[in-house]
């Protein structure tokens, strides 16, 4: 019988596995073991189930995680793997996040049969979407676009606005490139023109705090610049109290020795946005992404946020 070494927890979709494959890759190589020695353990979340509504109507980013949480907690896994931009700000008691795989590329691409960019597509057109900071980022581009509810995994969203059931819709070249798909994308947005959500491109690894031997054995195949540019951006979505009932999108990076962030906040149909920039020390992460999210506290409307 094989000995086990861990035990990896996902959710099922072909992103999520792709992306504890690699993990489970990576691990093996960084401790010199058969793959086979590490487990899969595919668990079934909230989210997964919930097709038929947006998130924001059914409880927000915990829909992802709230089961991995719960195997970590009575001891079935001993990580989970997670799209960090499902990663709640607040982990429950006694789990933390371990730390995060290097990045890949942020940026959002549009997916579309009418021509090469949201100038290309037709007044009035569909953009399907899950995502509120997609859609009000669309709809401050192209304020006629009509915006409609497009749930399901990457090849579903890809299908629909390949056959035309929505007219385009937007999804993350990260997971496109992880799954193979990278050349179904029509445009790769500019970040500066569409800022990603805080943690995407990075792939999070969640644990029990005080299992030291778990979090020593992840630490070999870990980012520190991916662990402090998204330090920053999870510190400004917790200061705005981000939920997926507000558009909040953050990016940070390690330039030069210094980190980069940029946030922007909007209404959900793109009439109106804040946009925010700090620089700080990589030692003061979480403080750069806090003062930026008290400075768009201090300027934004009352009622932007919920």
């Amino acid at each position: 019988m094989t000995d086990t070494f861990l035990r990896i927890g996902t959710r099922g979709s072909p992103l999520a596995l792709a992306q504890t494959h690699m993990v489970r890759r990576l691990l093996a190589e960084a401790h010199g073991i058969a793959e086979d020695r590490i487990e899969v353990v595919v668990i079934r979340t909230t989210g997964d189930a919930i097709q038929d509504r947006p998130l924001s109507e059914s409880g927000g980013k915990g829909l992802f995680t709230k089961e991995l949480d719960a195997a970590l907690l009575e001891g079935s896994i001993d990580l989970a793997v997670h799209s960090s931009k499902d990663l709640p700000t607040v982990l429950p008691d006694g789990l933390c996040v371990t730390g995060y795989l290097p990045r890949e590329d942020v940026r959002d691409v549009l997916i579309t049969s009418h021509g090469k960019s949201f100038a290309d597509l037709p007044k009035g057109a569909k953009l399907g979407t899950a995502s509120l900071r997609r859609g009000a980022q669309a709809k401050r581009l192209r304020p006629d676009l009509e915006l409609t509810l497009l749930r399901g995994n990457v090849e579903t969203r890809l299908r629909k606005a390949e056959t035309g059931e929505v007219d385009a819709t937007l999804l993350a070249l990260a997971g496109l490139k992880r799954l193979g798909l990278a050349a179904r994308a029509t445009a790769v947005l500019n970040v500066d023109d569409f800022l990603p959500a805080v943690g995407q491109g990075a792939i999070g690894i969640t644990s029990r705090t005080e299992d030291h031997a778990t979090r020593v054995a992840l630490g070999a195949i870990l980012d520190g610049d991916t662990g402090v540019a998204l330090t920053a951006e999870r510190a400004f979505l917790r200061v705005l109290d981000g939920s997926c009932r507000t558009p909040i999108a953050g990016h940070a990076r390690v330039i030069d020795g210094r980190i980069q962030f940029k946030g922007t906040v909007l209404r959900a149909d793109g009439s109106e946005a804040w946009d925010v920039e700090e620089t700080g020390h990589p030692d003061e992460a979480e403080a750069v992404g806090a003062r930026a999210g008290r400075r768009l506290l201090d300027v934004m409307p009352s009622d932007v946020l919920p």
